[in-house]
């Protein structure tokens, strides 16, 4: 193994690194909420904006939906 660790320890670290991976991109893709639909007609250059939605705004628009 890799510097001398043990296989339990790695494959334990390797699941924690894993683990902290997934958890990480789950909240990300709850925080900026991506629009991953396609749209029928793509949108001009400079037309296409991401917008950061916050607890509250984010809130609102589910409501509004």
């Amino acid at each position: 193994m890799p510097a001398g660790v043990s296989w339990p320890r790695y494959l334990q670290m390797f699941g924690a690194g894993v683990l902290s991976m997934f958890a990480g991109t789950e909240v990300i893709h709850h925080y900026y909420r991506p629009n991953l639909t396609f749209p029928e007609i793509p949108p001009k250059p400079g037309e296409l904006r991401t917008e950061l939605l916050g607890r509250e705004e984010a809130a609102a628009a589910e409501q509004r939906q």
